[in-house]
Order: C-alpha cells, then structure tokens, then sequence
C-alpha cells in the first residue's frame, strides 16, 4: 500500500476527495497512474441522495433522510486484499419550510459528517490488514 491507485466512477465527489486526503496524510503515496501503484483501491459505486421520511398533516415534508452509499475493493498486484464491499450510512434532520436556508447548510454538514464517517471506516479496515 505504499504507492496506491485510487480509481472512481466519481472523481469530484466527497468520498474520493477526503478518501485521497486521508490516504495522503496517513502517509501513503497516492500515484495518477496504476502502472505506478503498488495497490489499487476500487470505488465502483458513489453515490449520495435525501428521501422524505415524514410528511405533515397539509402533505408537506417534515423529515428527511440524507445517505451515501459506496462500493468498493482493494487489490495489490496479485491479490484482493479487501473484496467487494457495499456500505450505506444515513442521518436525519427535520425540516421547516420558513428556515431553508439553514436546513440546507445542515443537509451539507450532515453529509460531509457521512462521509468523513465513511472514510474512518474504510481506513480502519485498510490498517487492519
């Protein structure tokens, strides 16, 4: 893992950002090029969304749920280190149609804490190998 490829379906999306970022300041070399890399961490799948989760009385959404899912593996040069792994993670926040500004901030924030979540995860799980 010393000089590692990270190939995306998504490369502008959150997970490959703080995933490099994290990779980086753990120490590993994260190469553009697969000939160049030692490994090479797959993300198949990245993919980020909000669905209602209740409405009121007048029909209007009142909690919603914000999720990103990822699919992904790691192979070294002869062998899968880490095989096909799904992994969704959700948080809720309610909502009120007079703040939406404010809910739309903490729609980003909870987003962002999903997938530095994600991250932590997948990082633990690459040290533990």
């Amino acid at each position: 893992m010393a000089r590692t490829y990270i190939a995306s379906v998504d490369t502008y999306s959150l997970f490959y950002h703080d995933l490099r970022a994290a990779l980086i300041a753990a120490g590993v070399d994260v190469v553009d090029s697969q000939a160049d890399a030692t490994a090479t961490f797959t993300v198949t799948f990245d993919e980020t969304d909000q669905r209602v989760l209740s409405v009121s009385a007048r029909n209007v959404p009142t909690e919603y749920e914000v999720f990103y899912t990822i699919e992904y593996s790691l192979h070294s040069d002869t062998k899968s280190l880490i095989d096909i792994q799904s992994m969704t993670l959700t948080r809720n926040y309610t909502y009120d149609s007079t703040l939406v500004l404010g809910k739309s901030k903490e729609e980003e924030l909870l987003r962002n804490a999903i997938v530095d979540d994600l991250v932590r995860i997948v990082l633990k799980q690459i040290s533990a190998l």
